[in-house]
């Protein structure tokens, strides 16, 4: 449910000439109590330029759309701004437009040339997303056929200014959790729209691929493959956007090894919040190079992305053991990302009273030894689950496997838990996928998701564990629980995002599905109250936990996940845009209006 913030404020006028949005004396307004008479003036005024504009047209009609936009934004000018602080309360969705002025906006983005549409009325769509638990429809959603529809669309809503209302958010395939893909009476951008026909794949001591922003991971993959490579660093799940990950990070079991995927680009093409198109890299606009990554997506929209590429292997060795003890769990998985010889992939997950539990991965894992497998009760337990593969190729078998019973050999696993798989790579990586096949084939998918993501330091993992998994939660029959820990320092600590300050880290994900309709601990209030024993438990712990995916619903919040850092961030965007435009759901800043420019704090 979106809270609606109303501060307090009182009508200004602007003194007559006009200044540059981020000019001091823009902010030099003067409070008045006689502001009618003043717009009454000015209609009159309006009335006469309209007729002689109207008198003009009709021997230029071609000039309709120009005719249109100037008449439109003079309209707009004369409509008092609202003022809307950021401040310590509950940071709201846009407040709605004055009677008879969402009409006046379509008429206005109508006007655009543009190479690609907008569409006002088929909005349902993109009034939701993945989280499935908010429904905020947008005003319209502009389908882009080239980088230059979105700089159009953003240099318009910046040139109406605190006039309107209008917010952008950039929406890749819709997986953002709690409404943050969302503009509420806004604009949505279809980043699925810019996809190029071709993924240009550039080969040698440093192979690359450039790739639109919308385009799609999987599709990636399968390009890449094609001439032997392959991205570095995933996520689980394959079927998003390049720009939607690259705006949160990117994580996955090769984190530890490569870093996550923002750690992997050599150079993206951002539009920001004033519409500008920019290059960037660590050499060329690096500051905004370094914001836009991670950075939620309040600095610009991700246009155009340069992804390094590694040779790609064939197959995969997936392995999968068990542990009745999380220190010997934990303490092997410290073990096996240390090391500078050892698996390609390392993750885990927590598996909470599950009854036959090793029947069920006989239809993907052979177990080493059949028998002692068969003997294994799950029934009541708390279980950990390490999740490892080596990637080869087929010549390269038998060495590969010896490397990995030497590395199994250091590890103290319960010796009947262990499963194995050999398959093809690309299978592998899109594993997610089939899941969501046989979910979306129950109507299970389209549910809410009311995921919480952690990123926990290895001095309170322990802690952490004890109370989480063994007191707050008694089941994770409704989605798996992954653990699994990271290597900092083979990340950049210059991009935008924010973890604990500790050289090992560990990503604890939590993710439930809400069965419609039901009851108990599938219920969609359960699960949320669930994830917030989890967070108090944090904070009176004292546990620097910090939110991956983050959602708060205050700035108090946002400055305390931002730390030390959130001055800069603010200044950054203040910098990149101005009016606060882009990524309203996110709910860190508010949009801009005549009597309130964001503010820094």
């Amino acid at each position: 449910m979106a809270i609606q913030l109303h501060s307090e404020h009182k009508y200004m006028t602007v003194p007559p000439k006009t200044f540059p949005l981020n000019s001091p004396l823009y902010l030099k307004f003067t409070s008045t109590s006689s502001i009618s008479p003043r717009l009454s003036v000015f209609s009159i005024s309006l009335k006469k330029l309209e007729m002689g504009l109207v008198s003009s047209l009709r021997f230029r009609r071609r000039n309709n759309k120009t005719f249109l936009r100037i008449f439109m934004i003079l309209v707009l000018s004369c409509i008092p701004g609202r003022t809307n602080l950021c401040s310590n309360h509950s940071v709201s969705t846009p407040i709605d437009l004055p009677p008879g002025n969402p009409s006046d906006i379509r008429s206005l983005l109508d006007s655009l040339d543009l190479e690609g549409y907008i569409s006002f009325d088929d909005v349902h769509n993109a009034a939701k997303d993945f989280g499935n638990r908010y429904q905020l429809p947008p005003l319209a959603i502009l389908h882009p056929r080239s980088v230059s529809d979105i700089s159009s669309m953003m240099k318009h809503i910046v040139h109406l200014g605190s006039t309107s209302n209008l917010t952008v958010a950039a929406r890749g395939h819709g997986h953002s959790l709690q409404g943050q893909a969302l503009a509420h009476q806004g604009v949505v951008i279809n980043m699925e729209s810019l996809r190029s026909p071709d993924i240009k794949i550039y080969k040698g001591q440093q192979p690359y691929v450039d790739v639109s922003g919308g385009e799609l991971w999987i599709n990636i993959l399968r390009e890449t493959l094609k001439s032997g490579l392959s991205p570095k660093s995933w996520t689980d799940y394959l079927h998003l956007t390049v720009g939607g990950t690259l705006s949160n990070a990117g994580i996955s079991g090769q984190a530890f090894k490569h870093g996550p995927q923002i750690n992997n680009v050599y150079q993206l093409e951002i539009v920001t919040g004033k519409g500008e198109v920019v290059t960037c890299s660590e050499k060329r606009n690096s500051e905004l190079f370094y914001s836009v990554l991670g950075g939620l997506g309040q600095f610009g929209i991700i246009t155009r992305a340069r992804i390094a590429l590694r040779p790609a292997p064939h197959m995969v060795k997936w392995i999968r053991v068990l542990y009745s003890d999380f220190s010997a769990f934990s303490r092997d998985q410290e073990h096996l990302i240390s090391k500078e010889n050892t698996f390609d992939y390392v993750e885990g997950f927590v598996i909470i009273n599950r009854t036959d539990l090793l029947n069920n991965w006989r239809s993907s894992f052979s177990p080493n030894d059949s028998t002692q497998a068969s003997q294994f009760k799950s029934d009541g337990k708390t279980l950990y689950c390490l999740e490892v593969a080596k990637y080869f190729i087929p010549e390269e078998a038998n060495s590969m496997n010896q490397e990995t019973e030497k590395l199994l050999s250091e590890l103290n696993y319960i010796p009947s838990t262990l499963f194995s798989s050999e398959v093809p790579y690309i299978e592998f990586l899109d594993r997610v996928h089939i899941a969501e096949r046989k979910l979306r084939a129950k109507g299970l998918w389209e549910v809410p998701h009311p995921w919480l993501n952690l990123l926990i330091p290895k001095s309170r993992i322990f802690d952490f564990a004890t109370e989480v998994f063994n007191n707050i939660l008694t089941s994770n029959s409704n989605g798996p629980i992954l653990i699994y820990p990271v290597n900092q320092s083979k990340w950049n600590k210059r991009t935008s995002l924010i973890t604990p300050n500790e050289d090992i880290l560990y990503l604890v994900a939590f993710l439930p599905s809400a069965v419609p309709n039901s009851s108990g601990k599938n219920d969609l209030e359960y699960l949320l109250k669930q994830n917030q024993r989890v967070l108090s438990f944090c904070a009176a712990e004292n546990i620097n936990v910090k939110q991956y995916l983050p959602h708060y619903e205050t700035q108090t919040e946002w400055k305390s996940h931002f730390g030390d850092r959130w001055e800069t961030f603010a200044k950054r965007k203040y910098a990149y845009d101005p009016l606060a435009i882009l990524a309203p759901g996110q709910r860190i800043f508010q949009k801009a209006t005549h009597l309130s420019p964001i503010q820094l704090l």
